[in-house]
């Protein structure tokens, strides 16, 4: 699932007049970067939410013709969030695990990631896996870390800490 129903605003005012999934870095579309992660790793099918600016992102989706395929999960009539985006998407994502998006991370792998967290992912002893990078390696995050790893691969959050040495990347 690709999370691009958002309103933009701190991206504002490049998503005056246009959904932020259709912002252009490195001359593609944010969503393009994501959606072609996706296809990377054998995701066949991607359920993206719309709202702010729905027919525009829409008709870019359409014209795009290669993988993966896109199902809609239409929010014009009211922003849900994150939590809610999934709900109202749950019956378009099957019973399978899923990989969540945010439409504005976009990476650059130093290998697999999303393979990695396909390889990591054991439903018995996990919640989610998510995807992190090193806090001083990240290009454009300018905060102070989210998480801690411990040598048995849990993460603890950052919480009262002034830093933390990894940052989540917005895809788990």
């Amino acid at each position: 699932m690709v999370l691009a129903a958002g309103l933009g605003t701190r991206m504002r005012p490049l998503t005056d007049d246009r959904p932020k999934a259709l912002v252009e870095v490195g001359g593609r579309a944010l969503i393009d970067h994501v959606l072609d992660r996706l296809a990377d790793a054998g995701v066949e099918t991607a359920v993206v939410n719309v709202h702010w600016f729905a027919d525009r992102l829409e008709a870019h989706l359409t014209a795009r013709g290669r993988a993966p395929e896109i199902l809609i999960s239409d929010e014009r009539a009211e922003l849900l969030e994150t939590g809610g985006g999934l709900k109202k998407a749950r019956p378009l994502l099957g019973d399978d695990p899923i990989f969540v998006a945010n439409i504005d991370s976009v990476w650059v792998d130093r290998g697999d990631a999303l393979a990695d967290l396909v390889r990591l992912w054991n439903p018995d002893t996990m919640d989610a896996a998510l995807l992190l990078a090193r806090r001083e390696g990240s290009i454009g995050f300018e905060g102070d870390g989210d998480f801690f790893l411990a040598d048995d691969g849990r993460l603890t959050f950052r919480g009262d800490a002034p830093s933390a040495p990894f940052a989540y990347m917005g895809v788990h």
